[in-house]
């Protein structure tokens, strides 16, 4: 990896090089050329001004340009002898613009020295971190971009979806939900990662994230897989003319102190932009909890300690290059490196002395590693609108886990130790092309391909020392896993009067093929497997998909959509191989597993005020095939369960939503939603009286709701107040106690507005915890405990200068959906 950085960087320095120090082909005659230098400074100040944006015209054309050095002076070399224009400028100066004539007699011209007038109000334009987040309701999505009020409440992506709206963490499992629904696809730039979902987020530091995308509907454009719909990270990218970055920097205080820091750089002039970000992520995190279980003959008392150390780094490198007005050549990187550590104590109290006690401590190392690399060119034909793209994206990820269980039965002879080794390779392969051809004013047609190709391979190893009388076992399982997905699509949109509206087709063939080896040895021959299970299954379904919008005025639209969406099980879902255990629940995949279908339909209405818009809106889910967890004895442990997936009966979901930004004053503002879900959760688990598998079922309703507002008591202070509740919620084997709690926060501004300085006081109250009491399939009750009230303190900073010159997002990276006569 480190060969293919190498070079990556090496090619982007000498674009760099080479647009810094080189100017665009002109046609010199007789090799007669010439230059012009100079030198920039502050009118007020007289201090150089290095970096500053110079740039060579011929008329409106640009045909030359560069930077001025630390000490403010620049020369343009191999310039045409003729009439030039020479525009000069800088992040918060006014553009200084003046004519020059080069010829035979006067071929290198000194300028005299230019000096830059300050203009204050310039810094808004190239705010790169805004103070506060905002919502934006669009026709197929709510469009979050990330202020220093969310980045100050938490450090990584994990900890700050918990105060976006209709998403949810599990604090415990990290399992991430929207709408109420685990079943959501994560993206990165519009781009799927090797990374699970869980993972992903919690390796993506806050301070990384420019955008937050919750697309609950997406059109046959893209993929139709995340039942409950699609959450896209957009990561920054700063476009601005000449060198600009910005650098914030926090520390989370909690138990122990946890860094999150991320640097963005961009550097454009004449056809090239390159731009970076680097996102540092590292920290120490300790929780602990109990579980009290009332199962007969077995009831129990579970203590549990937890403490893990994870460092990782996020890298963004690309390069935009402007090959022509009709053609643009980009190319980008993502590089992120996890390194984990941990360890953690389990202790199993037994009330009845039939039962002996059991400790379990296990040492845990991780290392994970994704690169990823994307090409994307694009031209645009002579007609406005029309263009084509191609696109091809690879990423590979590693992954390697070592993890010591020593485990204690209170008993003679009884101790064990298990050392598992799991080591894994993922390769992703993604090819797109699009085309948009505006027909008419009003018309769009939209079409296009798609292939993505994914192989697995996984190796997991189990040896054992000190083996238990009682139960033992030493695994060499292994499973290789390809999928690979075909698709075509097609859009027609048009607008007329006051509606406008978009219908899609998409059409997918889903070919699987899955083999796991097992070989499990046990002291007790009877519970020994060895063998190969296999899975291949082969798919073509058609998803279908509209949107309409109807503008009743300016203050008044209404949005209806309608889309078939699928859930393709995962890998971990599928294998058959332990993902992990502890001395009462191992967790196992099910290689039988099938896709799940969903039809969802949205109602959206849109009322635009004085003060902001407020958005609300239902939503119904038909579910086909349901995935759902199922739970059964391990033959091999009578005391252990074993946690899987199987496929049920066909389910219903719906709910209504509400979100607004307002502004009640000048110095009073507010994000605000609340949202209800009513759904049945479906599930088999054993009776704990009669050992047989029962279909359980049951309603549910939970509520939450988030508010978070900003006041501002100065010019240059800020002060934020964020909370939360999240209800009751209702599962299959347990009701899980409502959640909430309140955060405090106050940002200045410093340096002239070009810095800031960011506090923030998470969960005032120290009443965050998960607590839950259940009663399928025997009564348990139990509550876990994090680090939740921290202080965080946090440092932002712009530098660099140029006008804001923002490119034309890619329309996949945006995720934009696209339509006719400017409707969506």
């Amino acid at each position: 990896m480190k060969i293919k950085i190498l070079i990556l960087f090496s090619l982007l320095n000498f674009t760099f090089v080479k647009a810094q120090n080189s100017a665009p082909e002109t046609k010199n005659i007789g090799n007669v050329s010439g230059s012009i230098s100079g030198k920039v400074v502050d009118k007020k100040t007289n201090e150089a001004i290095p970096y500053a944006s110079v740039t060579i015209k011929d008329g409106a054309k640009v045909v030359s340009g560069g930077i001025t050095k630390e000490n403010g002076s620049f020369t343009i070399s191999n310039l045409i002898l003729q009439e030039l224009t020479i525009e000069v400028q800088f992040m918060g100066y006014k553009k200084q613009v003046s004519n020059v004539t080069l010829n035979s007699e006067n071929k290198n011209i000194t300028l005299k020295t230019i000096a830059l007038e300050e203009e204050a109000t310039q810094l808004t334009e190239v705010s790169i971190v805004k103070e506060r987040s905002s919502i934006e309701q669009k026709i197929d999505r709510k469009v979050v971009t990330v202020g220093k009020d969310l980045v100050a409440s938490g450090t990584t992506a994990s900890e700050i979806m918990n105060n976006i709206p209709t998403v949810s963490v599990d604090p415990q499992t990290k399992e991430l939900s929207l709408r109420g629904n685990t079943n959501v696809k994560v993206l990165v730039d519009g781009k799927p990662t090797n990374i699970d979902a869980t993972q992903l987020l919690q390796q993506i530091p806050s301070s990384s994230i420019k955008q937050i995308e919750l697309i609950t509907n997406p059109s046959a454009k893209y993929s139709p897989e995340g039942m409950s719909g699609i959450i896209n990270i957009i990561l920054h990218k700063n476009a601005n003319t000449g060198f600009n970055g910005s650098i914030n920097s926090g520390v989370t205080f909690g138990i122990t102190p946890r860094l999150n820091t991320a640097l963005n750089l961009n550097y454009k002039v004449g056809k090239v932009n390159i731009y970076s970000n680097y996102g540092l992520n590292h920290g120490k995190n300790r929780n602990h909890g109990y579980v009290n279980s009332f199962r007969p003959s077995l009831e129990n008392e579970q203590q549990f300690e937890f403490n893990s150390l994870n460092t990782s780094h996020l890298l963004k490198l690309g390069m935009d290059y402007y090959i022509d007005d009709k053609n643009t050549f980009s190319i980008y990187t993502n590089q992120n490196i996890t390194n984990g550590s941990g360890n953690g104590l389990t202790d199993v109290n037994y009330l009845s002395v039939l039962n002996s006690d059991s400790s379990q401590l296990f040492q845990s190392k991780s290392d994970n590693n994704t690169q990823t690399y994307d090409l994307d060119f694009k031209h645009d034909f002579t007609k406005k609108g029309e263009n084509i793209e191609f696109q091809a994206n690879v990423s590979n990820t590693k992954n390697k886990e070592n993890t010591t269980y020593d485990s204690t039965e209170f008993n003679p002879n009884s101790n064990s130790s298990k050392i598992n080794i799991v080591h894994g390779n993922t390769n992703y392969i993604q090819f797109n092309v699009d085309y948009v051809n505006p027909l008419t004013e009003t018309t769009k047609l939209e079409v296009g391909a798609e292939t993505r190709i994914q192989n697995t391979e996984n190796n997991f190893d189990e040896s054992t020392s000190k083996p238990s009388v009682f139960n033992s076992t030493t695994a060499d399982n292994d499973f290789t896993f390809n999928r690979n997905i075909s698709s075509l699509y097609t859009n027609y949109s048009k607008k007329w009067d006051k509606w406008s509206g978009q219908i899609g087709v998409r059409i997918e063939n889903y070919a699987i093929d899955g083999d796991f080896q097992r070989n499990e040895n046990s002291v007790n021959p009877t519970t020994s497997f060895s063998g190969n299970q296999t899975t291949k299954d082969n798919i073509f379904s058609v998803y279908p998909s509209a949107f309409f919008t109807y503008a009743a005025n300016d203050k008044n639209s209404f949005n209806f959509n309608y889309s078939r969406r699928v859930d393709r099980p995962s890998i971990g879902q599928i294998s058959p191989i332990r993902e992990r255990t502890s001395p009462l629940v191992e967790f196992r995949g099910n290689p039988e597993l099938e896709p799940q279908f969903t039809n969802s339909f949205e109602v959206n209405y849109t009322r635009t005020t004085k003060i902001g818009s407020i958005t609300s809106g239902v939503f119904y889910r038909q579910i086909n095939n349901e995935i759902n967890r199922t739970i059964y004895k391990n033959p091999s442990d009578s005391k252990q369960d074993i946690v899987s997936y199987s496929n049920f009966d066909n389910n219903n979901a719906f709910g209504v939503e509400t979100s607004a930004n307002l502004k009640f004053a000048k110095w009073w503002s507010a994000n605000a939603s609340a949202d209800a879900y009513f759904k049945t959760v479906k599930g088999t688990v054993e009776n704990a009286n009669t050992g047989l598998m029962e279909n359980g079922e049951i309603d549910v309703v939970s509520f939450n709701a988030r508010v978070n507002q900003t006041f501002t008591a100065t010019k240059n202070l800020k002060i934020n107040l964020f909370g939360m509740y999240r209800g009751r919620d209702l599962g299959l084997q347990f009701e899980r106690s409502p959640m909430y709690k309140a955060d405090i926060g106050a940002t200045y501004s410093i340096l002239k507005g070009k810095g800031s300085i960011t506090g923030r006081l998470n969960d005032i109250f120290n009443n965050m915890h998960f607590q839950f009491d259940g009663s399928i399939p025997y009564k348990q009750a139990g509550a876990f405990y994090w680090e939740s009230r921290t202080v965080y303190v946090g440092l932002n900073y712009m530098f660099g200068g140029g006008k804001n010159k923002a490119l034309q997002r890619k329309q996949r990276d945006a995720n934009e959906t696209q339509s006719g006569g400017g409707m969506m």
